[in-house]
């Protein structure tokens, strides 16, 4: 069981020094040292107390008769890999549920940003995620999230997270920060509730997440770095990434399951020879298909190296570059001594097969078998209760309104494997009074559901490409997590909506007013407690349903998701309207 260092202390250096026995030992293993970006074989490892106590060519003496001993085989020792900025929620589970997923591919540290949850639960659901992560096998740590609402005065959150409840939050065990402070306008602008948020951040000796989701590199940016951010992840040029790190900011690039990021910053190390030390790797949203299937952190690691990157500098950027960017280099990111004991077995430094996982001086899981519980916390009814529509909905609710015989209205373009959306127009005929549709244009609504004002929202976006009366619904909508729902069919659309406010939240796919596909997620509307095995079959199923109604994009679920993410560019919804984030302002559908 792991113990504070200074618990440690004595018996690491008796085990060190060979007078007492470890609880573990891995023998004859080639050790990656992050410290120094080298390969040393024929290296032994001892562990007491879930921490490294010796790592050397002979752990022989720290071996006694109740020591557990692995054979390493000459296979690599790595450091376990820490996922420097993510949601756990955008995996459809809960921190138990994301734990259980991802322990099997050689994730040992979670530094996540609960600020979907929060939009919904408010300060309350983010000590309940942080309640659930404290009981996980592996290190999971909190990060106190910033904006909630993302924007002020351009959507309007389920609960508001005030600066006093920032203040107050970093006091509690286990959080590490604070969350992407996505209101970098409200940064650059000097506003007083972000910079008080960021200063509480600063006064408890804590890192501040920032969120830059603009091109521009002027002024309001140096005036975002000056308010204290200290990383980003919305980067997606080189130019961008090496803008950051120039700043002293860390450069995060992500590889979600829809965030393509890495490839096009990566060349700053690879091509340009720029110091890798301010670069980390993270996935910032990834859903439980992708991390059943697919993989976690080692999924990033396998694609920074087949982008180029030198398999020890991508093993750095994830491990202890991460680590000593949250200040945990002491305690975590490396095979050291006094470090935390979190090791992979892997036979291949650029394949990672991911073959034995050590977390805490434990074996967490092998060959892709999680060998341990995940516990999990009770969720209150208050958090399985948070989906309230005020009223049925219909055909009518989906209408957008207008005079004439046409008009030219505002469409939001879906930009493939990106966060952005691009700021469209096109000329729409108008039937009865009611703008209409036309080509790859869809209806999209977004549905109040915090409250229960019954309040919906119309515009219209393009891109998924649906054929036929369609139509999908989701109460995970970035970052206000009302209801969204496209479509090609106002009355299909109407069935989706209903149905998610029937069964608490979830994700549904609908044709000709049939379900077919549907994710439950009775918790906040976003997460479901089920095992993730069983989510992803359903997420999948998802996936499967919008291709078959005529959708192409890779993960387009996510895109769904994202679409009232009033914070990145151009066009967005929220339950105040139709928002250009090029301005940060409400606009009228027509132009």
């Amino acid at each position: 069981m792991l113990k504070p260092w200074i618990q440690a202390q004595p018996r690491l250096v008796e085990v060190a020094a060979g007078r007492a026995p470890a609880d573990l030992v891995i023998r004859g293993g080639q050790w990656v040292n992050v410290h120094t970006r080298e390969v040393i074989p024929g290296i032994d490892v001892a562990v007491a107390d879930g921490r490294v106590a010796y790592v050397g060519p002979d752990a022989g003496p720290s071996i006694g008769p109740d020591t557990q001993v692995i054979e390493a085989a000459g296979r690599f020792m790595v450091p376990g890999l820490i996922d420097a900025h993510m949601h756990v929620e955008s995996g459809m589970l809960t921190p138990a549920g994301f734990a259980g997923a991802v322990i099997p591919h050689g994730t040992t540290t979670i530094l996540h940003d609960p600020h979907e949850v929060a939009n919904v639960l408010g300060l309350e659901g983010v000590r309940l995620m942080r309640d659930e992560s404290l009981l996980q096998p592996i290190s999971m740590f909190t990060q106190m999230p910033s904006c909630a609402p993302s924007a002020p005065g351009l959507e309007t959150t389920g609960a508001p997270i005030t600066e006093g409840e920032v203040a107050q939050a970093m006091g509690w065990e286990g959080i590490i920060g604070l969350g992407e402070m996505m209101n970098f306008p409200g940064v650059a602008a000097g506003d007083p509730q972000m910079l008080a948020e960021i200063a509480a951040t600063v006064a408890a000796g804590k890192t501040v997440g920032g969120h830059y989701a603009s091109p521009d590199l002027g002024r309001p940016f140096h005036a975002y770095v000056a308010g204290g951010a200290n990383d980003d992840h919305e980067i997606t040029t080189e130019a961008q990434g090496i803008a950051r790190v120039r700043q002293g900011m860390g450069c995060m690039m992500r590889l979600g399951s829809a965030w393509y990021d890495v490839e096009s910053q990566i060349t700053a190390i690879t091509e340009k020879g720029l110091d890798p030390r301010f670069f980390i790797l993270c996935t910032d949203d990834s859903h439980s298909g992708t991390l059943v299937h697919d993989g976690h952190m080692n999924r990033v690691v396998r694609h920074a190296i087949a982008c180029g990157c030198d398999p020890l500098v991508a093993i750095q950027m994830a491990t202890i570059n991460a680590a000593s960017h949250f200040g945990l280099e002491r305690e975590l990111g490396s095979i050291t001594p006094g470090r935390r004991a979190d090791v992979i077995l892997t036979s291949d430094l650029a394949a990672l097969p991911v073959e034995l996982v050590i977390a805490q001086g434990r074996v967490v899981a092998e060959q892709g078998r999680l060998l341990v519980d995940c516990p999990r916390i009770d969720w209150p009814e208050r958090a399985r209760n948070s989906v309230r529509l005020g009223k049925r909905l219909a055909a009518e609710d989906f209408r957008a309104l207008a005079s004439g015989d046409s008009v030219r209205a505002r469409v939001i373009g879906v930009v493939e494997n990106q966060a952005p959306t691009r700021a469209l127009e096109a000329d729409l005929p108008v039937q009865g009074g009611v703008i209409e549709p036309v080509g790859d244009i869809c209806h999209i609504a977004l549905v109040e559901r915090h409250r229960g004002t019954g309040g919906v929202v119309n515009g219209f976006v393009s891109g998924f490409g649906y054929r036929g009366r369609v139509a999908v619904a989701s109460t995970v909508a970035h970052d206000s997590h009302h209801m969204i729902v496209v479509g090609t069919d106002r009355q299909t659309m109407a069935a989706a909506a209903n149905h998610l406010g029937d069964i608490g939240g979830g994700v549904t796919v609908f044709r000709d007013g049939a379900e077919l596909a549907t994710v439950a997620l009775p918790i906040a509307g976003l997460m479901s407690d089920l095992p993730a095995p069983e989510v992803a079959e359903a997420a999948q199923a998802i996936v499967r349903a919008m291709q078959d109604c005529g959708c192409t994009l890779n993960n387009a679920y996510m895109q769904h998701s994202l679409l009232a993410l009033v914070v990145i560019p151009e066009l967005r919804i929220s339950d105040l309207g139709i928002v250009d984030v090029r301005s940060f302002q409400i606009v009228d559908l027509t132009v």
